[in-house]
């Protein structure tokens, strides 16, 4: 039996939700995100709203508007949203360096292993959803099990804003009661084939052998064969190597410079050098963080010429850096979130590795209106 620990977050209507994120009047309208219905616009993403009324993406727009006349249309701004998906992708990094990315907004994560050392893949999957949720602003799904094809039916499950966990134990009476177009894979033409063999439910596709399937649908047939058992080894495969690290902490109250705030920086670089440690990652630039009571954010950086020796270096790095906003820049004006980063990291030999650090992604996000 497979014993991994696999966590599959789906974020809620995505573009539609950034899209109330930033205005929040549309909240409970029914929005379309896509092109116009007069110009043969396609649906890009529907709110919950508006698909009761059976609107879906990838629907012509006219048909939407046949569907749901009174449905709000709205054009989608991709950058928008590939900058809230770096920002939810780097909370994933704060668990995990085994992301797999499936779009910008679903992706596996391998928990197995993980930096907070939480043995609960159930736990990690609900503080994931909270700080996505605090520090984002929007809600996802997640599902949780043993792989990655049950991971990602599991958090279909109990959308939008769900956690559904598959234990090893019910895998097999979940696949044998779900019905077969839930399969990754098994789209229209697919499901109307497995229909004809009188397959629309786990249990009747259980009961065919593997050449059955293969002669009937091809290597697809195989992977089905395989999945209705539960079995699916693929790994999960990050893309991209890790480009950063960073913590960050939103304050129960507002702080000025002082020893408390000082304190607080002292603990995330704490935390931030131990997880560094644990990957074997040496950088050569810090990156500071700061979120007024304002809702104004801005960031700070330094780069040395070698990788960071000791987290006392980086502390006293951060320090000026923090003394400097809060004393010259922005005179004791309160701050409600700090967060420090670190990037530049170099591979292995000493050779310096030029990466893009995490906080411009954010600060780039927050310049479009997340705040």
């Amino acid at each position: 039996m497979d014993t991994r620990k696999i966590i599959h977050v789906d974020m809620d209507a995505f573009y539609a939700s950034v899209e109330i994120l930033d205005n929040p009047q549309f909240k409970g309208q029914p929005l379309i995100v896509g092109g116009s219905p007069e110009n043969r616009g396609v649906v890009a993403a529907a709110s919950y709203e508006v698909r009761k009324y059976g609107v879906h993406s990838a629907m012509a727009s006219s048909r939407a508007k046949q569907l749901c006349p009174h449905a709000v249309f709205i054009k989608p701004r991709f950058s928008r949203y590939k900058d809230i998906s770096s920002q939810i992708h780097q909370i994933f990094l704060q668990y995990t360096d085994l992301v797999e990315t499936l779009a910008l907004d679903e992706a596996w994560l391998d928990v197995t292993q993980n930096l907070p050392e939480e043995p609960s893949a159930t736990i990690l999957a609900q503080k994931i959803k909270t700080q996505i949720l605090e520090e984002v602003g929007l809600t996802c799904s997640a599902g949780v099990s043993f792989n990655k094809f049950l991971a990602k039916i599991a958090s279909d499950e109990k959308k939008p804003d769900g956690l559904f966990v598959i234990q090893p134990k019910n895998a097999v009476s979940f696949l044998l009661s779900m019905e077969v177009k839930k399969i990754p894979g098994v789209g229209k033409v697919t499901a109307k084939h497995l229909a004809e063999h009188g397959i629309l439910v786990g249990h009747q596709l259980h009961e065919k052998t593997e050449s059955f399937l293969v002669q009937h649908f091809g290597k697809f047939g195989r992977v089905m064969y395989e999945r209705i058992r539960g079995i699916d080894h693929r790994p999960v495969s990050p893309v991209r190597e890790r480009k950063s690290m960073s913590v960050e902490t939103t304050f129960s109250k507002d702080w000025v410079y002082g020893a408390t705030l000082l304190n607080e920086l002292d603990k995330l670089i704490e935390n931030l050098w131990k997880n560094c440690q644990k990957r074997s990652l040496n950088g050569r630039t810090v990156t500071l963080k700061i979120k007024f009571n304002d809702f104004q954010q801005i960031t700070r950086s330094t780069s040395v010429n070698q990788a960071i020796a000791s987290s006392e270096e980086m502390f006293q790095l951060c320090q000026r850096k923090l003394e400097r906003v809060c004393q010259k820049e922005y005179l004791q004006k309160p701050i409600r979130l700090l967060g420090v980063g670190v990037s530049n990291f170099e591979k292995e030999g000493g050779q310096e590795a030029k990466q893009l650090d995490f906080f411009e992604l954010i600060d780039h996000s927050d310049s479009t209106g997340n705040g």
